[in-house]
């Protein structure tokens, strides 16, 4: 049987457009959220890193998500990014994530502050305990500098609202334990290990490449759940190109921009800084991969 999927299996961590002056783009915003919802995706996360969230103000922040909940209008679940590493301000987030009508919360592990294990599990749980909307723990501690030890998972899990995680910890056999010992949710936050964790158990994707292959995601999912995993490898080894080209560098918002342009799905690739846009050179080698995959000009 397929797991327990809280909020469906392919989710984009849906990058933010701007204008060429930098402003915040809704028309665009709502366009590209239109697109992922009838493209292969249940679900998008809205206000996370992809989305330049550390750059975002919090009204631009309530706006971005009140015009994609508009603009999927039913298609999919919108999950609200609320991480930062304030417990405060996260509370803060989560409440107007609410307010707006967001279906879910995504709550990073506080970055550079680096907390302990006690830290972390209380100030999930007040992130948790601050609306009724069910959330999802994003473990990434390449970027946050700390790692959610299994006992924390353990205790998070005793909360009814906590229900699933987005792993970007690059350890698939420790996840297959937790998914195994805590029966949360498991989804995959690294692109390059989502077939090996939907694989042993896992209950989706949370993907950045999923802009432009949110349906090679769904044929993946369907895959494993019919037991065919040949033609899972299949699906897989097709887009791991796109995959190379957006997340190889370890920037994946300026990459996913560029391919978003070169689609036809926004009309520039501008972020805000520190994030830089994509090179010439690099959005040419993404133009490639996505041309290999067939999902050039795709609209």
């Amino acid at each position: 049987m397929p797991p327990s999927r809280p909020f469906g299996a392919v989710l984009t961590a849906m990058a933010t457009p701007f204008a060429d002056d930098g402003a915040l783009d809704l028309t665009a915003a709502g366009r590209l959220a239109a697109f992922l919802a009838e493209n292969g995706n249940n679900g998008l996360v809205i206000n996370g890193t992809t989305g330049e969230s550390g750059t975002t103000s919090d009204p631009e922040k309530v706006e971005l998500l009140r015009t994609v909940i508009q603009a999927v209008d039913g298609r999919a679940f919108v999950v609200a990014g609320v991480g930062t590493n304030n417990t405060a301000h996260s509370v803060h987030l989560a409440r107007e994530a609410a307010a707006v009508g967001a279906h879910g919360i995504l709550a990073v592990t506080p970055y550079y502050s680096r907390p302990s294990q006690d830290g972390l599990v209380q100030h999930f749980l007040r992130v948790a305990d601050a609306t009724d909307l069910p959330v999802i723990v994003y473990d990434i501690p390449s970027r946050t500098g700390v790692k959610i030890e299994d006992e924390t998972w353990t205790r998070l899990a005793e909360n009814p609202r906590i229900v699933a995680v987005k792993d970007a910890t690059g350890q698939v056999d420790r996840a297959f334990r937790l998914m195994t010992k805590t029966g949360l949710a498991w989804y995959s936050g690294d692109d390059a290990l989502n077939l090996a964790l939907l694989a042993q158990g896992g209950a989706g994707v949370i993907s950045v490449v999923g802009h432009v292959t949110g349906q090679a995601w769904a044929h993946l999912v369907a895959a494993i759940d019919s037991g065919d995993m040949p033609r899972a490898r299949a699906v897989f080894a097709h887009v791991m190109p796109v995959i190379d080209a957006i997340m190889g560098g370890g920037q994946g918002a300026p990459m996913v921009k560029a391919a978003l342009q070169i689609v036809g799905l926004t009309a520039n690739r501008t972020t805000r800084l520190p994030v830089f846009p994509a090179t010439e050179a690099e959005a040419g080698r993404v133009r490639e991969a996505l041309e290999a995959a067939g999902l050039y000009g795709r609209r």
